[in-house]
């Protein structure tokens, strides 16, 4: 096998996240972006230490549990993943790669656990409360879009009104954005020049509650070579997107500057020019208030899902000091909060702890705590022990130093969830040499025809 070579094969699984299974000769090949089953045609583009992959070039044959996407944008955005598969074939490949990550991890322990499936999300279409569409253009000096990144693309731009996995009121604003903006032929932000005008359009919805907010980030340049003001300009797409019939409540219309040379959604200063900054959710019996940069999960229905699910493998906390690490926003602080002693969060997002402070206020939840800072240092200034330790980090799991702390607390019981589960089955190999072993698990899809999937696995003390 050498680099360059193309080769045709049937996938034969898929590992998590999308990488498939290809075997040719003696030797398996990692190929992204296909389905169990599919004949595809791959081109070798690396060959290190007896591992090789290959870019997909063609699905020769499509397996036989494929169906038409939902989306037309599928197979140009790069989005999802996985929207050819149906729904519940989705569920049993992310369940598979799962428990296989899971019970590797447990098994070099010499250990067993019961492990209890995937729940699937409520709502498998039109999930999502947020989303941050890019401007740019979807071939180089084209007109103007508004939407995701091209699949395999760092530049070019998919225009996305129909998107399937965003609620519809997002399509109408994005779309009545486009429309106003090549009207009025303002450029957007060219990366590798650091010129132009228009950067992002991120949107959040409260699907319990229906408020919406949208936001137009720009640079700080003018969007106009000569003559024409900018703040006129954004009071009129204001009043475009006032006028939408839209099924939600328009909670607040911001303008956002963003001068970073990094292509992120950064706030160098926010412009209120309709309502406010922000609008409310409500999970569980609680109501959350939610700014335009505050972590909170982007499948609300979802989440009380995964945090039903996180509550019941925690059991009983009457009395008992609880410490929510990794708390982003409080949301599963709040939760316990009422049948706990006292909660303590920790959260290195300062906005996101001024946010879990102001929610827990207005639920009038007295007994929770947030601080703000790295867990790795916070924890050596909090004098009161916990009883019980609930773990959410981000994507990479726990820095292994914050994990020798947590386990030198030597609580009986730990819950771990995980949007990652190769970085959870890494800590809890760790966790498990250290005197824990792992009691149950299961998966929660908050995020239908990605690759992604969440994790809540129990931990007790040996």
């Amino acid at each position: 096998m050498k680099k360059g070579q193309v080769y045709e094969g049937v996938i034969e699984k898929v590992q998590f996240p999308n990488k498939g299974q290809v075997r040719v000769g003696d030797r398996i090949v990692t190929v992204k972006n296909g389905a169990p089953g599919q004949k595809v045609r791959f081109q070798v583009n690396k060959i290190r230490k007896g591992k090789a992959e290959g870019r997909l070039l063609e699905v020769v044959e499509h397996a036989p549990e494929e169906c038409g996407p939902a989306c037309r944008h599928f197979g140009e955005c790069g989005g999802c993943i996985w929207q050819m598969l149906p729904y519940e074939e989705q569920l049993r490949l992310k369940e598979r790669q799962v428990k296989e990550l899971l019970h590797q991890a447990v098994e070099k322990q010499g250990g067993s656990f019961l492990f209890e499936g995937i729940k699937g999300s409520p709502k498998p279409y039109g999930y999502r409360n947020k989303m941050e569409f890019s401007f740019g253009d979807e071939v180089k000096d084209g007109p103007l879009a508004l939407g995701m990144h091209k699949k395999g693309s760092f530049y070019d731009i998919v225009t996305v009104g129909d998107c399937r996995i965003a609620d519809e009121d997002f399509g109408r604003i994005l779309k009545e954005t486009l429309a106003f903006f090549q009207e009025k032929k303002i450029s957007f932000y060219h990366k590798m020049q650091h010129s132009g005008y228009l950067r992002h359009l991120l949107v959040r919805k409260g699907m319990k509650t229906g408020e919406l907010l949208a936001a137009l980030v720009t640079t700080s340049q003018r969007p106009f070579e000569e003559g024409g003001s900018e703040q006129h300009l954004l009071t009129e797409w204001a009043d475009r997107i006032q006028a939408l019939p839209l099924k939600g409540t328009l909670g607040g219309i911001l303008h956002v500057r963003n001068d970073s040379l990094a292509d992120v959604v950064q706030n160098d200063g926010t412009e209120i020019l309709f309502g406010r900054d922000y609008f409310y959710e409500e999970l569980l019996g609680l109501r959350f208030r939610i700014s335009p940069f505050s972590f909170f999960q982007t499948n609300s229905l979802g989440a009380e899902v995964l945090y039903e699910t996180a509550r019941e493998y925690i059991g009983e906390t009457r009395g008992q000091t609880v410490y929510d690490l990794y708390s982003g926003t409080g949301t599963i602080a709040q939760i316990l909060a009422p049948v706990a002693g006292k909660v303590i969060g920790v959260e290195i997002v300062e906005e996101a702890v001024e946010a879990a402070r102001e929610n827990a206020a207005q639920n009038s939840l007295s007994n929770c705590e947030f601080l703000a800072g790295d867990v790795l240092k916070v924890l050596d200034t909090v004098e009161e022990k916990p009883d019980l330790i609930v773990l959410d980090p981000p994507r990479d799991g726990i820095h292994p130093k914050a994990l020798k702390k947590i386990i030198a607390y030597g609580v009986e019981r730990m819950v771990y969830i995980s949007c990652k589960p190769t970085s959870l089955a890494r800590d809890l190999e760790f966790l498990q040499a250290s005197g824990y072993r792992v009691e149950r698990a299961c998966c929660v899809d908050m995020f239908p025809w990605s690759g992604n999937v969440e994790t809540v696995c129990l931990l007790s003390r040996l």
